[in-house]
């Protein structure tokens, strides 16, 4: 009831300004027609009749009417009626003539062009229940706010995302709107600023002008927006006054290289509608890039083009699409009435009781009728599926045409080019939409192509997209006045006003864009403390400066707010700690292996020797003797092995695979408790007791942080260091006298710093501190832009040359000195060895000890088994006694066959010495025969 009441209140005010005219075709009560199809049908058309829309419409719409008429297929015995209303482009008399429409009892209203007129008589129109089917391409005429509302053309919801798309594909990031301030104006660019933001693009600006703006006001206008930075512009404006606001572009020199302009679709209907566009004209518009409805190729299409001339009413012997879209939406029109027709549908008319209570008034409301049936027709229409001029005629669920494309047109030399389409299906592409839909849809970034277009200048390069503002301002950029470490940045009395590393290579870069950058340095800080660096950067994100450049390490929270280049440093924080050197030991020898290590080797030594005596004690003499003989035999034997001067021999098999094993490990722990006690002895003299970044937070000891550096943050907010313990350094000779006092002197136990500062900290001071365990960030430094500066991109592809060509160690190398005390090399660390290297070569040699055992005493049972007597079966009343004098005589029997086995191992080794000294008997005297015979 509430929203009834608010339609009965707009249609009161509108009959206030509306003087009441005579009913035209009304009937009185409420009239219902019979129950068979009326003779004529009337349906309604708004639009402005002297524009360059209206012009395309006026005659496509009365041809279409005759075309129905003719067509005894479509409506047969019905005529259709269509009723012409001229808006004249205004918001007021359209109103009026919608209005007066509405009263002519019409079953469907077409048109009207504009979005400010749409709006207001949507309303009507829901409340009169007529559909309107209109040309209005305003993104916020919404269906569900306008039941009643149906767009017939395509939504400029579609040609605001092509436009991103356009901006996307050629690299730009910002662009300046130009447009009307008017409904269908500032709507469509609103939706082009979301469309951009998906493309992580902007509306650097919003140009804005009055429907009915002067010529001065358009100059203003233009002069503004060529002071900024962007030089993409889009233009959304009224066809009727477009070509004028380029004329202005020209006169201000904005039609030249480096401009890029983009048109929405009004562009196309003015040049497609007019007989001969003025040489002039074209020539302004060199280079522009616009997009046009898109209606495929087709027979029906060619014949309507051919009849055009020959229809009453042109005004021009050509037309735009406009005109195609008005011929399908009266024939859309004629088939849903034949549909409604034939389901049984009726005209019918009722009067509306809200609209005769007037609180007394004389204004005659009773004139506007409700269409009975419209729920009905509506329906219909929306559910309507043909084919046109413009392709298939569909409507989806939010009453838009289905398959929205685009034609992106360039100018060039005296007419439009096509150089691609744009499509919701597959984005931009140069093969037409239509086949398109027969394939997959793809519109990943991969996919989207356009041919080359022709730019302003007539070039054929892609513009920057950008310029530094034309205001004589050159770039603001801020450079810390850094106290220490000068090297990198400090002030000089040059015509820049600063110097240092990082300045050095900020230059190099801008020398190598293609490009002109002016720019001026602004010191930042006092010159008696480091300024801090955040906010550096956050003045740089509040446009208090254009940029900032020096050692401005790239941080999470910094890259929220700004942009940053390419890194051109490496960086991270590491600890500087004070050390002392190691003084000698009578125990140095003791430090290369670890107490769990020294126990396993020893074990493992009596462990081999004891293997190797079992494996060898029955078939080799030097291993057999009296106990306590072969006892110090084992010992000797294991610990002799370490200098390989064992003097015993292996006999056996087992015995010689267990010592290669065991022989390979010990030349392996040899190698690396030599090579670790060297290290010890000679390379290593030095130790800290802070041995990295989680030992120094574990103690209780002060920790001293660079001024400005951002690691004073990290250190409270990431790793949770109580600001206590935080010490400010505030010179190069305050790091000195901390670290050497210590936290027992007062001074700092480490400090904490990035790694350029503290590799020169070390160079300058010979390498008399050293950094402790690893460097516990990554990170690097870069120069901070605001937002979306397009500087940014260009620069970091600057820094990667630089880097590729080797200016920039060259750079490095002039400020930064490098005498190898670096982080990298000096680093404290732990030389011992562990259990956890070698464990692998003590498993595979006490396999081999376990393997060869098992064999040994397999091969010794089985040799039991072989010599053994057989044994008889025993008796059942065999007494005690004789089953033990039967052990006796077996056990005694094994021992008799052990005695002999090795009595005569022991006489064939004396026969094989006997025969060996013989033999050196002989040698020795043949040497004494020869001696003593005569020369």
């Amino acid at each position: 009831m509430e929203a009834r009441a608010k339609r009965r209140a707009f249609l009161l005010l509108v009959s206030c300004i509306w003087v009441p005219m005579t009913v035209l075709g009304g009937t009185g009560n409420a009239t219902v027609s019979s129950l068979s199809r009326p003779r004529v049908v009337n349906f309604g058309a708004l639009f402005t009749v002297n524009s360059v829309i209206g012009s395309s419409v006026m005659p496509a719409v009365l041809a279409a009417v005759h075309d129905v008429n003719a067509d005894s297929t479509v409506l047969s015995g019905t005529k259709l009626n269509v009723v012409l209303q001229d808006t004249n482009c205004s918001g007021f008399i359209g109103t009026i003539d919608a209005l007066q429409l509405m009263e002519k009892e019409v079953v469907a209203a077409v048109g009207p062009q504009s979005s400010g007129i749409a709006h207001v008589i949507s309303h009507v129109v829901n409340e009169l229940h007529v559909p309107l089917l209109s040309f209005a391409t305003d993104p916020t005429l919404s269906s569900l706010q306008y039941p009643y509302f149906l767009r017939t053309v395509t939504n400029d919801y579609f040609q605001m995302y092509a436009i991103a798309d356009l901006v996307d594909y050629y690299g730009w990031k910002e662009v300046i709107a130009i447009f009307v301030d008017d409904d269908n104006g500032r709507n469509g660019i609103s939706v082009l600023n979301d469309a951009l933001a998906r493309k992580r693009a902007k509306i650097s600006y919003k140009a804005s002008f009055s429907p009915g703006a002067t010529k001065s006001d358009i100059d203003d206008l233009l002069v503004n927006v060529n002071l900024m930075e962007a030089r993409v512009y889009i233009v959304h404006v009224n066809p009727d006054t477009g070509l004028s606001f380029f004329s202005k572009a020209k006169n201000l020199g904005m039609m030249s290289s480096g401009y890029v302009w983009i048109a929405t679709d009004w562009l196309p209907s003015v040049l497609d509608s007019s007989d001969s566009v003025n040489k002039d004209i074209m020539d302004i518009l060199q280079g522009v890039v616009a997009l046009r409805h898109h209606t495929p190729d087709s027979d029906q299409k060619r014949t309507f083009a051919s009849r055009w001339k020959k229809l009453k009413s042109i005004k021009t012997s050509r037309f735009n699409s406009y005109a195609l879209y008005a011929y399908d939406t009266v024939w859309l029109v004629a088939r849903a009435l034949d549909l409604f027709f034939k389901n049984g549908g009726n005209v019918s008319f009722s009067d509306d009781p809200s609209l005769r209570d007037t609180n007394g008034s004389t204004l005659n409301l009773s004139s506007l009728r409700v269409f009975d049936q419209g729920q009905k027709l509506l329906q219909i229409l929306a559910g309507m599926n043909f084919t046109g001029l413009t392709g298939q005629i569909q409507f989806d669920p939010q009453k838009n045409l289905i398959h929205p494309a685009y034609d992106v047109l360039n100018v060039v030399g005296t007419g439009l080019r096509t150089i691609g389409y744009w499509s919701n299906y597959s984005g931009l592409s140069v093969i037409t939409p239509e086949v398109l839909y027969t394939k997959p849809a793809n519109i990943s970034t991969s996919n989207q192509h356009l041919y080359n277009a022709i730019w302003p200048g007539e070039t054929i390069k892609r513009p920057r997209g950008w310029v530094f503002p034309n205001n004589g301002k050159p770039l603001r950029i801020a450079v810390p006045f850094r106290v220490t470490f000068e090297e990198f940045v400090k002030k000089d009395k040059g015509p820049s006003g600063v110097k240092g590393y990082c300045i050095d290579v900020f230059e190099a870069a801008i020398d190598l864009l293609a490009y002109p950058v002016p720019h001026v340095y602004i010191l930042y800080g006092d010159g008696k403390r480091n300024p801090s660096f955040n906010s550096i950067v956050y003045d740089v994100a509040q446009n208090k400066y254009d940029a900032a450049v020096g050692d401005i390490s790239i941080t999470t929270n910094r890259t929220r707010i700004v942009d940053f280049t390419q890194p051109y440093m490496e960086s991270g924080l590491v600890v500087v700690a004070p050390v002392k050197e190691i003084k000698s030991s009578p125990w140095a020898f003791l430090r290369p292996f670890t107490v769990q290590m020294w126990g396993v080797t020893g074990a493992f030594f009596l462990f081999v020797g004891f293997v190797v005596w079992i494996l060898e004690h029955r078939m080799n003499p030097e291993f057999r003797g009296p106990p306590r003989q072969q006892l110090v035999t084992v010992f000797w034997f294991s610990f002799s092995t370490m200098f390989f001067a064992h003097r015993e021999n292996t006999l056996s098999t087992l015995g010689r695979c267990v010592l290669i094993f065991w022989l390979f490990v010990v030349l392996i722990i040899n190698s690396s408790y030599t090579a670790s006690l060297t290290s010890i002895l000679t390379v290593q003299k030095l130790s800290s007791g802070i041995e990295g970044i989680d030992s120094l937070i574990s103690s209780p000891y002060p920790i001293g942080v660079q001024d400005g550096s951002f690691a004073y943050n990290y250190l409270i907010e990431e790793l949770r260091v109580p600001e206590s313990r935080l010490r400010i350094i505030k010179s190069e000779d305050e790091y000195v006298s901390t670290l050497q006092k210590g936290p027992q002197g007062g001074g700092v136990a480490a400090i904490v710093d990035e790694l350029p500062y503290v590799e020169l900290f070390l160079s300058n001071n010979k390498c008399i501190f050293r950094t402790v365990g690893q460097e516990f960030t990554k990170s690097g430094w870069g120069f901070a832009f605001q937002r979306d500066s397009p500087l940014a991109v260009d620069l970091s592809t600057a820094i990667l040359q630089l880097s590729e060509n080797g200016e920039l160690q060259r750079i490095h190398d002039k400020w930064l000195s490098n005498n190898g005390c670096s982080s990298q090399n000096n680093q404290v660390d732990d030389t011992r060895l562990s259990l956890k290297s070698f464990w692998g070569l003590y498993v595979i040699c006490g396999g081999a000890c376990v393997v060869a055992l098992v064999v040994f005493f397999c091969r010794v049972y089985c040799q039991f088994l072989r010599y053994a007597p057989e044994t008889e079966e025993p008796e059942i009343s065999e007494p005690e006694s004789a089953r033990s004098s039967r052990r006796a005589l077996r056990s005694r029997s094994i021992k008799d066959l052990i005695d002999f086995v090795d009595k005569r191992e022991a006489e064939i080794k004396e026969i094989l010495k006997r025969k060996n000294s013989d033999n050196k008997k002989q040698i020795s005297h043949s040497s004494d025969v020869q001696q003593s015979s005569p020369a």
